[in-house]
């Protein structure tokens, strides 16, 4: 957030970061989604897997704070150009016959958004962190498409010492249309 203005985006962090907040209509008017939560996929079954948001409201009452792919199927971004699921496994799915793959990525896409960057297993949140900021500031400083920033955030992770391992940066693939 400290690369846009403050009028370009909304920050929604701890019990803000809630199941509702995330499926407002106000989403539809964000050009880029960026969403760091906890990811979970079902390889049984994929269509349980989902994004985990606050379980607890303002009261610390407990909350249904479980965005199943169900519910992503539902939403309807047709003016987002760029999901961005900061967690773990959220690029996973599973092949089903007669329905293809069937995972969260899948379900952003039947929502209206054309490409996602999203992660091929657990990640560490400290080396996501380094790795988002200079994927966006590829985007947002450097005017790089989506690819270009992903691409270019991996090869300065490889270059430290501490983040060379692929694991660190790897996990992280642009889905869909890479325009």
């Amino acid at each position: 957030m400290k690369l846009v203005r403050s009028d370009q985006g909304e920050l929604l962090v701890g019990l803000a970061a809630n199941k509702t907040n995330a499926t407002q209509t106000e989403l539809v008017n964000y050009r880029i989604l960026h969403l760091a939560t906890h990811g979970l996929f079902d390889s049984l079954v994929p269509q349980r897997s989902g994004l985990i948001f606050s379980l607890f409201n303002e009261k610390g009452d407990p909350v249904d704070g479980y965005l199943r792919l169900e519910d992503i199927f539902n939403l309807n971004l047709p003016k987002t150009e760029l999901v961005v699921l900061s967690a773990c496994d959220t690029g996973r799915g599973k092949n089903v016959q007669g329905e293809g793959l069937v995972g969260i990525t899948r379900g952003f896409m039947y929502a209206g958004v054309p490409r996602l960057v999203v992660s091929l297993w657990d990640v560490d949140d400290e080396a996501t962190s380094i790795l988002m900021t200079k994927f966006y500031q590829g985007i947002l400083q450097q005017g790089l498409t989506p690819a270009q920033a992903l691409r270019q955030a991996q090869q300065e992770m490889r270059k430290d010492p501490k983040y060379a391992a692929p694991y660190y940066w790897a996990a992280f693939v642009l889905e869909g249309d890479w325009k």
